[in-house]
């Protein structure tokens, strides 16, 4: 049988399921040369993303896969070590009953909320500079879930092994990630999983809240970042600690997280024996929305990075204004923002303006 509902899936019984997705981000966008200076210091015109998913089962239901892959550039990490990187989820979970599963392969470790949830389900055409500083991303390893309910409250736990040198990395050494998240939902669920959807596109009729916490240890990387980052000729300690809150009701949206990184290195060597950064310090990120029922969106975003006493990491700060219109939920829509963005360092304040314009199209 096949079906267009979710996707193009195919399937036969309850033997054999595959859903085939795609989705493509076209953007545009100014940054200017200072505040006072409004003349345009670079352009940024490309396809951010364009990424072909399958998932489903074979056999029986209980064993399904999840695999993503990457095609335009500037979604393979080429900045990140100079190799292309196209896969992005390779993952089989078992399913031992509908509360509790495990995984293995590769796939988003359960960090911060913005992080894990989908580059497709944001307000924003970017995560924060919060997320982009401390977040944890992707890894290999064995994975574990579990979803319970006391009354109307949800309990998840997630945790996770890995390799903690990120994805689609061949190196090794002999240090392990080791992750841990809780998530209470005292109002009970929300809507089609509007926990890791930005916006309240459901127009939750009831308040809904998710208050979540996260640690992170990973031994002796060899990424600056942890999973992400320039690879470095040494291993580091990163400990990196996460809350965060979702809160969602008719039409409000509201996302706050907060992240901590601690490492005793500051700096270490890359490849060629050059000092990097290494990214510890605090992150904070705060967004709330609005949307109509025509499904029109006006949101707004405070992001900011503190680093630690020492670090040659920036401090920065970044305000952006949004306007979005849902034609199909988070599927197609269309994205604007503009903003003001600033950076602090030992050379003084550098600030500028920022606009970008983005459509979203996938099924």
């Amino acid at each position: 049988m096949i079906s267009v509902s979710r996707g193009l899936s195919v399937s036969k019984d309850s033997t054999f399921l595959l859903n085939i997705r795609f989705r493509m981000q076209n953007r545009i966008g100014v940054r200017t040369n200072s505040t006072e200076d409004w003349s345009v210091n670079d352009i940024e015109a490309r396809v951010r993303r364009l990424r072909l998913r399958f998932d489903g089962y074979v056999g029986t239901s209980d064993f399904q896969y999840y695999i993503q892959l990457a095609f335009s550039r500037a979604d393979q990490d080429f900045d990140n070590g100079g190799e292309a990187k196209i896969i992005r989820d390779a993952i089989i979970y078992y399913h031992f009953n509908p509360n509790i599963y495990v995984g293995f392969g590769q796939s988003k470790l359960p960090g911060n909320r913005q992080r894990v949830t989908s580059s497709g389900n944001l307000q924003f055409a970017d995560r924060s500079i919060a997320n982009a500083s401390f977040t944890l991303d992707r890894d290999f390893g064995v994975f574990a879930y579990y979803s319970g309910q006391l009354n109307q409250m949800v309990l998840n736990g997630k945790a996770a092994i890995s390799t903690g040198e990120g994805r689609n990395i061949t190196r090794t050494d002999n240090g392990l990630a080791y992750t841990l998240r809780g998530e209470w939902l005292p109002l009970g669920a929300f809507s089609n999983s509007g926990d890791y959807s930005e916006g309240d596109l459901e127009f939750e009729p009831r308040p809904k809240i998710s208050l979540a916490l996260t640690f992170s240890k990973n031994e002796r990387t060899r990424q600056s970042g942890g999973q992400l980052g320039v690879p470095l000729a040494q291993g580091v300690n990163l400990n990196t600690w996460i809350s965060d809150l979702s809160f969602k009701w008719n039409g409000h949206a509201c996302l706050v997280e907060w992240m901590r990184r601690h490492s005793n290195d500051l700096e270490a060597p890359n490849a060629a024996g050059d000092q990097v950064a290494i990214p510890a310090g605090t992150g904070m990120n705060v967004q709330y929305s609005y949307t109509t029922r025509q499904f029109w969106e006006a949101t707004v975003r405070y992001s900011s990075v503190q680093p630690e006493t020492g670090s040659p990491l920036q401090n920065q700060r970044e305000v952006l204004l949004g306007v979005n219109k849902y034609i199909n939920n988070h599927r197609i829509k269309l994205q604007g923002h503009v903003g003001y963005q600033s950076v602090f360092d030992n050379t003084g304040t550098r600030d500028c303006l920022v606009g970008m314009f983005q459509v979203e199209f996938g099924i």
